[in-house]
C-alpha cells in the first residue's frame, strides 16, 4: 500500500499536495478541540463539536478553514462569535503538513506530521494556560523515540541494513531526548539560583526533550538558543509596537495602554516550538554541519551522536 501511495504522490504531486493540506487542516480542527478541552480535563472525544449555546454543529458548518469564513465567524444556530484562532490553527497545521511533505523525504515527513501536531497544540495551550501537558512533552518524546526506530531516516540513517539503521536512529532519538531535557534542566536550575525565582518550568524541560527525540541533540540545543532568539525578537517587536502606539495616541488614550510586559511570566513553549519546527523543516541543513565542525575543532576524536 505504501509504495502505491508514493507512486500516486509522484504521479500527481499537486493533487497529493492538496490531499496533504486537507488532511492537515482536518487534524488542525481536531487540535482546536484538544487545545480547548485538554487543559480543562474534559474529554476530547465526547461530546462532539457544539456551539456555546449547547447545540451540536452540523458537519457542513464544521469544514476546516472554509466554514469559519462562510459563516463569517458566527454560529448558524445562535449567532455567537467563533474565535479567529480556529481557522488559524487549522491553516497553520495544514501548512506545516504540506511543508513537511514538500521539504522532507517521505519517512521523516510522516514523522513530521506527528511532531508538528504536537508543537501546534503545545504552543497554544502554553500560551493560554502557561503549562505544557505531559501528552505533548513526555508523550511526544516517547512517540519520537518509537518513530525513530520505525523510520531510521528520521535521523539520517539509511545504510540499507534496517536493523542497524533502526538501532542508530533510536539511539540518536534517545540521546536527543536526554541531552535536550538535561541541558534545559541545568539551565533552569542555575537561572533559578541566580534570579532566586523559577526561570523555566519543568514542562519546558520535558518539551525540549521531546524536540530532541525528533531532531536529535543538535536540534534540541538549537531549539533552546533559537527559542531564546525568537522570544527576544518577539519581545522587541511588541515593545516597539507599544512605544509607537503610545507616541501616536493622545494623552487620554495613552493612559489606557496596557502595562508593560517586562517582568511578566512569558510562556517559553511557543518559542521552543517555533525554533524546533524551523530546525526540523529547514535549518538542520546548515545547523548540523556547523555543530559537526565545532565538535571536530575542539574534540577531534569525539564520535558523532546523530
Amino acid at each position: 500500500m505504501i509504495p502505491t501511495l508514493l507512486q500516486f504522490a509522484d504521479a500527481f504531486p499537486t493533487l497529493f499536495g492538496i490531499f496533504v493540506f486537507a488532511m492537515g487542516a482536518s487534524i488542525g480542527s481536531f487540535l482546536n478541540v484538544v487545545i480547548l478541552r485538554l487543559p480543562l480535563g474534559l474529554s476530547i472525544v465526547k461530546p462532539g463539536s457544539h456551539c456555546s449555546c449547547g447545540r451540536p454543529i452540523a458537519w457542513y458548518d464544521n469544514i476546516p478553514i472554509v466554514s469559519w469564513f462562510l459563516l463569517r465567524g458566527r454560529a448558524r444556530c445562535c449567532g455567537s462569535r467563533f474565535s479567529f484562532r480556529y481557522p488559524i490553527v487549522e491553516a497553520l497545521t495544514a501548512g506545516l503538513f504540506l511543508a513537511c511533505w514538500r521539504l522532507l523525504p517521505p519517512g521523516p515527513a510522516v514523522c513530521g506530521w506527528v511532531f508538528m501536531s504536537g508543537l501546534v497544540a503545545a504552543t497554544f495551550i502554553d500560551a493560554d494556560h502557561l503549562v505544557i501537558p505531559d501528552a505533548f512533552s513526555l508523550g511526544l518524546g516517547v512517540a519520537g523515540v518509537l518513530l525513530a526506530f520505525a523510520a531510521p531516516d528520521l535521523h539520517g540513517q539509511h545504510s540499507g541494513f534496517f536493523a542497524l539503521d533502526s538501532l542508530r536512529s533510536g539511539c540518536a532519538a534517545l540521546i536527543g531526548l536526554l541531552v535536550g531535557s538535561g541541558l534545559v534542566f541545568w539551565i533552569a536550575m542555575l537561572a533559578g539560583a541566580v534570579l532566586r525565582k523559577e526561570a523555566m518550568g519543568i514542562g519546558d524541560v520535558k518539551f525540549v526533550g521531546a524536540i530532541g527525540a525528533f531532531c536529535g541533540w543538535h536540534g534540541a540545543v538549537f531549539s533552546i538558543f533559537g527559542g531564546a532568539a525568537v522570544g527576544t525578537l518577539g519581545l522587541a517587536l511588541v515593545l516597539a509596537w507599544r512605544k509607537l502606539a503610545g507616541i501616536c495616541a493622545s494623552p487620554e488614550s495613552a493612559e489606557a495602554q496596557p502595562a508593560p510586559i517586562l517582568g511578566a511570566h512569558l510562556p517559553f513553549g511557543p518559542m521552543l516550538a517555533v525554533a524546533g519546527a524551523l530546525y526540523f523543516l529547514l535549518l538542520h541543513r546548515w545547523v548540523d554541519p556547523w555543530f559537526a565542525q565545532s565538535v571536530a575543532l575542539f574534540y577531534p576524536g569525539f564520535p558523532r551522536l546523530a
